[in-house]
């Protein structure tokens, strides 16, 4: 079959994208569904910066490649032996497939997949299929989902199930900025209620993050970003404190806010200098968590003493630590309930034509969260 879709043929095109255009929208021939796969309608993509990573090569990867992992839709077919899943189905796309049988699949880690890890690393489905073409030359999946494609094959294990009545523009944020974020304040850091919470950036990730810590009562919430306009967002969510990191050293804002440092900081923004803020941010005992993905050739330094003298905690969160089949019906519920705005991140809604220029907005901070609509 045909499909229309946003391309990247070339990464660190100059900016504006407006202008160097890198995500070119062409038709492609889409092979599948196969055994154990599904076609699935995109209805809503986010543009995230871990698709901007890409494209600026911050994140390098096999080109050309269908891009966008952030995405929900409806399913139009299954393949064989395909379980749970059936036609019109309404679902959400996860960015890390999971096989369920490795041992991080199997010890209630998903996140860490491995044989979604070297499937996404390779540009394939988790099978080792890659489904779509032009002219006979292969091009390559992004996470599982190419999400910026009007159709795209995922496996059942890049898939949750969802009811119908949510927007397609709301959907397709659980897929990455609210699972991500969110579940990096309530699973990965496990913030208790009265804890003093620091983050740092306040992108869809660290604002879904802040909804996060605001959903756990935690007790001073402290935003840190380079713009106001973000800035006014974090406090029209939650935030007690906003810091201008352009205009303040961060960390010793927070010191002083805190009296000595606060008991969780989360870094989103991916770099590792801010890291580093966002530790030296961190009281004695208390928990540091990076969920941004810096450049893999980017080192992140501390003092060692620190660990040990300080009794300090670095951790990782992927995927927010999420079960996706567990935690994205839970968060859906939070929205529904009021305890997570989900609908305040979305800044615009946008037509796969003007992926360009969205993703000049994004580089330039001026927006949350975009959704492109098919």
């Amino acid at each position: 079959m045909k499909t229309i879709a946003a391309v990247l043929h070339e990464m660190e095109k100059p900016l504006p994208y407006a202008d160097s255009q890198p995500m070119i929208i062409e038709e492609l021939e889409l092979e599948g569904p196969g055994q154990g796969e599904v076609l699935v309608e995109v209805k809503g993509a986010g543009l995230c910066h871990s698709d901007l990573s890409v494209i600026n090569g911050s994140r390098p990867r096999q080109m050309p490649m269908v891009l966008g992992h952030e995405a929900s839709g409806i399913v139009r077919e299954v393949g064989r032996d395909v379980r749970g899943f059936k036609a019109d189905d309404h679902v959400i796309f996860t960015f890390i497939p999971s096989c369920g049988n490795c041992r991080y699949c199997k010890s209630g880690k998903p996140s860490l997949c491995e044989p979604g890890a070297k499937a996404n690393n390779a540009g394939l489905l988790m099978n080792g299929a890659q489904h779509f073409s032009r002219n006979n030359q292969p091009y390559f999946h992004h996470c599982g989902v190419s999400g910026y494609s009007q159709y795209t094959i995922a496996v059942p294990g890049s898939l949750v199930k969802v009811d119908s009545s949510l927007p397609f523009e709301h959907a397709t944020l659980f897929g990455c900025a609210v699972m991500t974020g969110t579940g990096a304040a309530m699973n990965t850091a496990n913030i208790q209620t009265g804890q003093s919470v620091a983050i740092f950036g306040m992108g869809g990730v660290g604002l879904a993050a802040l909804m996060g810590a605001k959903a756990c009562n935690a007790g001073q919430i402290i935003a840190v970003d380079l713009l106001n306009s973000k800035l006014k967002m974090a406090e029209n969510l939650g935030a007690t404190h906003t810091i201008n990191a352009k205009d303040n050293n961060p960390a010793e804002v927070i010191q002083d806010l805190t009296h000595g440092g606060v008991e969780v900081a989360i870094e989103s923004v991916g770099n590792a200098r801010v890291l580093a803020q966002a530790y030296e941010s961190t009281m004695r005992g208390g928990t540091t968590v990076a969920i941004g993905l810096p450049h893999p050739d980017h080192q992140f330094s501390i003092p060692a003493v620190t660990l040990s003298a300080m009794e300090k905690t670095v951790k990782g969160s992927y995927q927010g630590s999420c079960t996706p089949t567990r935690d994205i019906p839970r968060f859906i519920d939070m929205f529904h309930s009021g305890q997570l705005p989900v609908d305040q991140l979305l800044t615009d809604t946008i037509k796969l034509e003007e992926i360009n220029e969205g993703f000049d907005r994004l580089h330039k901070g001026e927006v949350a969260r975009q959704v492109i609509l098919f």
